[in-house]
């Protein structure tokens, strides 16, 4: 499947703002089924210096620095990506959980790919021992891995409330699992804090999910959103698989996989710091359209 993508985002500010130094992670990995055909992002104000790298997790991140005042930025990226990837089955054979655990914990490797970097607390993921406890009834001894997946991610899709208005970015994970109310985010983090209790190698993605409108309805431009989901290293063989708790499903080529990290704040599309004051208002529309 080939999907264009269109992500814009509009920063208005009350007052004009001198300086702004932002990063943007906009561009949708290549890799795990999934090829980068084209990928452009148009900023206004035009930055004084644009640069590029690539972080510890391989994500292609862009910095722009604006000298300029200015009481607007808009940052509108378009791509191009060519999905190609197979889940397998929710009840397919794995390898006990437990195995996969103590090879993880042997990973020598410190790539980016490697389990090790996924398997301890991140700034936005602690592991606590209610969400441990929680994860732990979808994993009895010797379970294969992916059915205790597939089992936590059921859990949650039932057990937890999609509720826009429940939680933002800073919202404790303890207050999520508490309240059992929040977003896709939310629901990744709480899987993934679940899983590396147990000490399985678990990793943040972000990306886009493709939506239909309802039949007879027609799609609104700019409905679409950014989503995120989750990745379980299920051992040497099957490797990294992704599982969406928002959704209840395994992912395959209906999910854009746009950065991988420990949680949301190594994967935060656009962040940076502004020099100015009062209030600002933050805009986003996003559309993932079917091409091919």
């Amino acid at each position: 499947m080939i999907y264009d993508i269109r992500h814009v985002t509009t920063y208005s500010y009350e007052s004009p703002v001198s300086y702004s130094r932002c990063s943007l992670r906009l561009e949708p990995r290549t890799g795990d089924g999934q090829q980068l055909v084209s990928h452009a992002v148009e900023i206004r104000p035009k930055p004084a210096d644009r640069a590029v790298r690539h972080d510890f997790f391989g994500t292609h991140t862009e910095i722009i620095v604006i000298e300029t005042s200015h009481r607007s930025l808009r940052i509108d990226s378009r791509s191009r990506v060519s999905v190609s990837r197979t889940a397998p089955g929710r009840a397919a054979p794995s390898p006990e959980w437990e195995g996969v655990r103590e090879v993880a914990f042997e990973a020598t490797s410190l790539g980016p790919d490697s389990p090790i970097g996924y398997i301890f607390a991140s700034p936005l993921v602690p592991v606590q021992q209610p969400v441990t406890a929680y994860a732990s009834r979808s994993f009895p001894k010797g379970a294969g891995i992916l059915a205790g997946a597939v089992d936590l991610m059921h859990r949650i899709r039932t057990e937890f409330k999609y509720d826009p208005k429940a939680t933002v970015i800073s919202t404790p994970l303890a207050e999520v699992f508490e309240k059992r109310h929040g977003v896709c985010q939310d629901f990744a983090h709480v899987m993934i804090a679940g899983l590396r209790g147990l000490g399985l190698p678990a990793a943040y993605v972000s990306g886009y999910l493709r939506t239909n409108p309802p039949p007879g309805q027609p799609r609104l431009q700019g409905a679409d959103a950014t989503h995120a989901w989750v990745a379980l290293w299920c051992g040497e063989g099957l490797g990294w698989i992704g599982f969406d708790p928002t959704n209840n499903i395994l992912v395959e080529n209906d999910h854009i996989v746009l950065a991988v990290g420990r949680d949301f704040s190594d994967v935060s599309p656009v962040d940076g710091i502004i020099v100015g004051s009062r209030k600002q208002k933050l805009a986003v529309a996003v559309d993932v359209l079917l091409v091919g």
